[in-house]
C-alpha cells in the first residue's frame, strides 16, 4: 500500500464465500485517505472465509481472507455455482411468466398505451380505465409512467372526499343588495383560514422519536476527523475594534 499507508478500510467485497477466484482477479475493494483500489488474489481457488467485513478497518499486513487452492474443490465449486445460477434463472423465468399471464382487466380496451407495470398498479389500487386515461403522462409521447400513477394515487389519497353528484354553488352578483355578498366573503375567509391551519399542521415537525440514525460512511468519518482537528488547532473567532486615532496623530 505504500510506505506512508498503515491501514485501509474495506469498502466492498467483490467475491462471496464459495465463489471461484482466478489468479490476479479482484477480490475486494479498499480505500485509504488518498485512493481507492482493488485487491487482487495471488492464487486461484475458492474463497472459503472472510476475516473482515465491509467498513472494517484493516492494518497493512493483516490476513483478510482465506482461499482454498485445491484443484478438486475448485471444480466442485464451479459445478455448484452453475447449478445455483441455473436455478436462479429458472426462478426468474417462472416469475416473469406469472406477470405475463396475469390478467390486466379491461385496460387493453383503452386507446392510450399503458405499460404492464402501470396496468398492474392501477388494478391493485382500483383505478378505472376512464380514471387512468385522465392522468397526465410525463413519459415518451405523453405515456403514463410508474412515477406518474404513484403521484396520482398519492394525491388522490390525500384529497378531501367530495360528492360528485352535488352541483357546484352558484354566486349571483346583485348590485342593489351588497349585503348579500357578506356571508359569502365570510365563508371564503373562514375556509382560507382552515386551509392555512391544515397546511401548518401537516408540515409541523414530528416529535415522536421517528428520526432515523444512519451510520457514517468512510468519507464522512474522514471529514468529521478533519473538522475536529481543525477546531482543536485553528482559531475560529476573531475580534476587531475600530479606534479613531486622529488626535494621537
Amino acid at each position: 500500500m505504500g510506505e506512508s499507508v498503515a491501514e485501509a478500510t474495506i469498502t466492498n467485497w467483490l467475491k462471496e464465500i464459495g465463489e471461484t477466484i482466478a489468479m490476479d482477479e479482484a477480490v475486494l475493494e479498499i480505500a485509504t485517505d488518498k485512493v481507492d483500489s482493488e485487491v487482487p488474489s495471488e492464487v486461484a481457488g475458492i474463497l472459503i472465509e472472510k476475516l473482515f467485513q465491509k467498513d472494517d478497518l484493516v492494518q497493512v499486513g493483516q490476513t483478510i481472507a482465506i482461499i482454498e487452492t485445491n484443484a478438486e474443490m475448485v471444480g466442485h465449486s464451479t459445478q455448484n455455482n452453475e447449478a445455483v445460477a441455473a436455478a436462479a434463472v429458472a426462478q426468474t423465468i417462472v416469475a416473469a411468466q406469472q406477470i405475463v399471464d396475469k390478467p390486466l382487466s379491461n385496460y387493453s380496451n383503452s386507446d392510450k398505451f399503458f405499460s404492464p407495470l402501470v396496468k398492474n398498479i392501477a388494478k391493485e389500487e382500483g383505478v378505472s380505465v376512464a380514471e387512468l386515461e385522465t392522468i397526465t403522462g410525463t413519459g415518451s409521447e405523453g405515456r403514463v409512467t410508474k412515477d406518474d400513477i404513484l403521484l396520482y394515487l398519492k394525491n388522490r389519497t390525500n384529497a378531501p372526499v367530495a360528492n360528485a353528484q352535488q352541483p357546484l354553488p352558484t354566486i349571483n352578483f346583485i348590485p342593489s343588495a351588497p349585503e348579500a355578498t357578506t356571508p359569502i366573503i365570510a365563508e371564503t375567509q373562514a375556509a382560507s383560514t382552515t386551509k392555512i391551519v391544515e397546511a401548518v399542521t401537516k408540515t409541523a415537525p414530528s416529535v415522536n422519536g421517528g428520526d432515523e440514525i444512519i451510520e457514517m460512511d468512510r468519507m464522512r468519518k474522514l471529514i468529521s476527523g478533519y473538522m475536529v482537528a481543525s477546531v482543536q488547532t485553528s482559531a475560529h473567532v476573531q475580534s476587531f475594534i475600530e479606534v479613531d486615532v486622529t488626535n494621537i496623530v
